[in-house]
């Protein structure tokens, strides 16, 4: 763009008139230096490593400023702390691609996995919630035999650029000092590395003056080292987020390799035998019920395990039966309870075990009820065939309720018809009646600037409205079982007349589900000024009650 200005405006330099500005978020972050810019003085805003956007420093930002288009670009939208980066952009995904896609189409580097055996007993060494604990973890780490059993294994299958990711300082330093003895060039850099710099041991990595540089977290993001061909794993992965952003830095394509070398230490820690499956042809890090153990890898790309670590998966696998025991035995009560087989929404109001459990756990209510033995022959089949749908009804992303309005639309026109395509304007009606005629729904997900102008119902804006965001945006999902072409909204499945009704059936419990816990989510993250709103007791309670699909007792 020859004709624009391009500006800096960070710490050090404070190039505001530009066209376009290359900012920093803390110093944007700063009061003064956001308002030295008016809130609608950009047309667009990309922010980069957008997985942080739900963070009080970066919200400061994306609050004040009100582009034309707001872009966030991240490698993992999944935070580690449970906040959904998602609903900040209201779930509008405008491309999304999983890293091993990404190596099939030739943009990332293929990869050769080595699966190393660590016999450190890590269930001796106390979780705190989100990590282990520092000491012990680290006393468990500062052995002779362990460093012996990291160095051989990288020295047999390193290739000539590494970074080496450690759980503390002490670690990086305590190996760093192991492998200079051994004759390696090795440093450890992290926040109180002295004598050498970030950027100097970078440069000497890439020039082959180092073979291996240790650190902690210094490297998860926002470095680009291209010609790194390995990646030394000696800690274990207490973040999923962070170990794919770690394999990320050697997954950068460059002339100088034809693969990335990871060499992982897999001990009894938690997550080992979840790790793996982000590796796996669907990268989606999915489970089944029937689900291997070693996932199957992309072409181009291999993985290679210990025997001793495809006992211990194995075990691991085997040892999270009490898990499924207890769901089984909450499910169990509740049926004995009831004397039948609860809906899924039964489950979720009266259930000991948390509803969202059976999902994690099986993919579905539905795959919880076949490795339960709670189907018919006929109805296995009819899971089996349909699986892909239950499970899309099961996941999809849901920041509003929108989508699963839709299908209740769909869902109300009874068991031989509810499959058949549908159109934004036959949805309209029933769309904005759900919306509107409780006063929790519309203002939980029908209040915002432009909701507020549909209150009165208006054919032509509910039908835009539904055609630009759950019907598009279902549609256009990675791995979705809609479609939306042509202003007409369908499913990627053919029901056969035989089957239509108990597909009907489980597709509406799902729904129902999905609505009630949806406004019940909402309801409970906005109580604080939810309550204040209340004059007495009764009025809670009876709005508590409206958000029920069904009648109670007195509140």
């Amino acid at each position: 763009m020859p004709d624009k200005t391009f500006g800096i405006y960070n710490g050090v330099k404070k190039e505001g008139n530009a066209d376009c500005v290359f900012a920093s978020i803390y110093t944007l972050g700063m009061k003064k230096h956001r308002e030295s810019f008016a809130p609608d003085g950009f047309d667009l805003i990309v922010v980069d490593e957008f997985h942080h956007a739900a963070a009080n420093s970066y919200q400061s930002v994306i609050q004040y400023f009100e582009p034309k288009f707001l872009l966030g670009i991240t490698a993992t939208p999944d935070r580690m702390d449970g906040k959904d980066v998602y609903a900040l952009c209201y779930g509008n995904v405008a491309y999304q691609i999983h890293f091993i896609e990404a190596i099939r189409r030739g943009w990332l580097s293929p990869f050769q996995y080595y699966g190393v055996y660590d016999d450190t007993d890590y269930s001796s060494i106390r979780w705190l919630g989100t990590h282990y604990d520092d000491e012990q973890l680290t006393a468990a780490q500062l052995r002779e035999s362990l460093a012996d059993k990291i160095y051989d294994a990288w020295n047999e299958h390193k290739q000539t650029r590494t970074i080496g990711f450690c759980s503390s300082i002490r670690q990086a330093d305590f190996l760093a000092g192991y492998f200079q003895d051994k004759g390696v060039a090795a440093v450890s850099l992290h926040s109180g590395a002295i004598g050498i710099t970030r950027g100097e041991a970078i440069n000497r990595l890439d020039k082959g003056n180092l073979e291996i540089i240790f650190t902690v977290d210094l490297f998860n993001e926002g470095v680009d080292i291209p010609s790194v061909d390995t990646l030394l794993f000696v800690r274990p992965t207490e973040s999923l987020t962070v170990f794919t952003q770690q394999v990320g830095r050697g997954l950068r394509l460059s002339e100088q390799k034809t693969h990335c070398t990871i060499i992982d230490l897999i001990g009894n820690y938690r997550n080992a035998d979840v790790k793996l499956r982000l590796f796996g042809n669907d990268g989606e890090g999915k489970k089944t019920a029937k689900e291997r153990i070693i996932p199957t890898v992309p072409d181009g790309c291999e993985l290679h395990l210990e025997t001793s670590v495809v006992n211990l998966l194995d075990e691991l696998s085997r040892k999270k039966l009490p898990h499924r025991e207890r769901l089984h035995r909450s499910f169990l009560d509740l049926k004995n309870e009831l004397g039948r087989i609860p809906t899924y929404l039964e489950l979720h109001l009266h259930g000991s075990s948390n509803s969202w459990e059976y999902r994690n756990e099986f993919g579905s209510y539905i795959g919880f009820l076949l490795w339960a033995e709670c189907l018919t022959k006929e109805e296995e089949e009819i899971y089996y065939q349909y699986e892909s749908w239950m499970r899309d009804v099961e996941k999809t992303v849901m920041t509003k309720s929108y989508k699963m309005i839709v299908l209740l639309y769909m869902l109300e026109r009874g068991p031989e018809h509810w499959a058949e395509p549908v159109t934004p304007q036959e949805v309209a009606p029933f769309f904005h009646s759900y919306l509107t005629e409780k006063e929790y729904r519309r203002r939980i997900d029908f209040s915002d600037k432009d909701s507020k102008r549909l209150w009165e119902y208006n054919e032509t804006g509910v039908s835009q409205l539904i055609e630009r965001m759950p019907m598009t945006k279902w549609g256009s999902a990675k791995g979705s079982m809609t479609r939306f072409e042509d202003g007409v909204f369908s499913l990627k499945i053919e029901a056969a007349p035989e089957h239509r009704s108990t597909l009907h059936r489980w597709t509406k419990e799902t729904c129902l589900y999905r609505l009630h816990h949806h406004f019940e989510r909402k309801e409970q993250a906005g109580t604080p000024s939810v309550m204040r709103g209340f004059s007495n007791i009764k009025s809670l309670a009876q709005t508590i009650k409206e958000l029920l699909p069904y009648e109670t007792g007195p509140l």
